[in-house]
């Protein structure tokens, strides 16, 4: 197979299930470290490879929620989302959803108001220096309970900052069924925003089913395991239900056993409409480009076929009209070129 790395490198692209926090870079976790001593967290971008080696999905969240505690001024808040948008811009997406977590950094004792000015701000920086698209996914931490819900809500709507544009729940899944949560996610979908659960990760179909009976869900992040359910792969299909994939970060949190095996086939050959997304990508040692490199090996995807990809991305994104038929073009126009070579 040809080799498809430089063509993804400059591909453009849209990415939607990729978390605040969990996109701090090692310089970034490092510096923050370095700022906050009493932190268990490595100050040395090369120790922090072993920090982030993971023997399933609850180590995963005891060392995600450590270096969340890194995140406790505005200031913090304001460098680590900035740099989340200069990373990404080294891989040419141009539009990314956010999912960030307010709850996690208010009840650390940052000021809300403080937390909203700061990532409004390095959005609206970021937009003008690099160009990159950012919009913010609220999410409730399942682990948290239902007082974070409420929170989350709270400052979801009461505060709500011009770059929100969906409600989410991540965390663990095992003991935090999603149907408690389907209060929350009326009020906000009452209130325009949209719905992007995760779902089917770590636990089964049913789990899915009841993010999209109970929770209105539009997208669905992982779903991994929507695939042992031939009846919801149908139904995410006929009613064009986006699946938000994450290859590398099931095998990280071993969700998925075995990457030649991961459900992303099965997904595809059912018609399910697929993105490909990073989810904590220095903490799983990847990045979009990377994860683009991963799923072309898996469904033996050409130059075409990764830009359809890339297309998918917009299609499930909520960039408006105008903007999904810009980003579309410009996912062509760079597709053509490259071909014409």
């Amino acid at each position: 197979m040809t080799d498809l790395h430089p063509f993804i490198a400059g591909l453009p692209k849209a990415e939607l299930h990729v978390h605040h926090v969990g996109s701090a870079s090692p310089r970034i976790v490092a510096e923050l470290a370095a700022r906050h001593a009493d932190s268990k967290v490595p100050t040395d971008p090369e120790a922090l490879a072993d920090y982030f080696t993971f023997t399933d999905f609850a180590h995963f969240i005891d060392v995600y929620l450590s270096v969340v505690d890194l995140i406790r001024t505005p200031e913090d808040v304001r460098l680590l989302t900035f740099e989340i948008a200069r990373d990404m811009a080294r891989q040419n997406i141009r539009y990314a959803e956010l999912t960030v977590t307010p709850f996690s950094s208010t009840s650390r004792g940052i000021p809300e108001l403080g937390f909203m000015e700061a990532i409004e701000d390095a959005r609206k920086s970021a937009e003008a220096e690099f160009g990159v698209v950012l919009r913010w996914c609220f999410d409730i931490p399942g682990e948290a309970g239902l007082p974070a819900a409420e929170e989350t809500a709270r400052l979801a709507l009461d505060l709500r900052p011009e770059g929100l544009i969906a409600f989410g729940l991540g965390g663990p899944e095992i003991g935090v069924p999603r149907p408690q949560f389907k209060p929350y996610f009326d009020r906000a979908i009452a209130a325009g925003l949209h719905s992007v659960p995760h779902a089917g990760e770590t636990t089964g179909p049913e789990t899915i089913w009841d993010a999209l009976r109970e929770l209105g869900a539009e997208r669905i992040g992982h779903g991994t395991s929507a695939v042992q359910d031939p009846e919801l792969l149908a139904y995410l299909a006929e009613h064009r239900i986006p699946l938000e994939v994450c290859p590398t970060s099931n095998i990280a949190t071993r969700a998925v056993l075995d990457l030649d095996e991961h459900p992303i086939k099965a997904m595809v050959a059912a018609g399910v409409l697929v993105t490909v997304n990073s989810d904590d990508p220095p903490m799983f040692g990847t990045d979009l480009n990377q994860e683009y490199g991963v799923a072309a090996r898996l469904l033996g995807l050409d130059e075409r076929d990764l830009a359809d990809l890339a297309k998918n991305g917009v299609e499930a994104s909520f960039l408006d009209t105008d903007g999904k038929k810009r980003l579309t073009a410009e996912i062509d126009a760079y597709t053509a070129q490259w071909l014409a070579r």
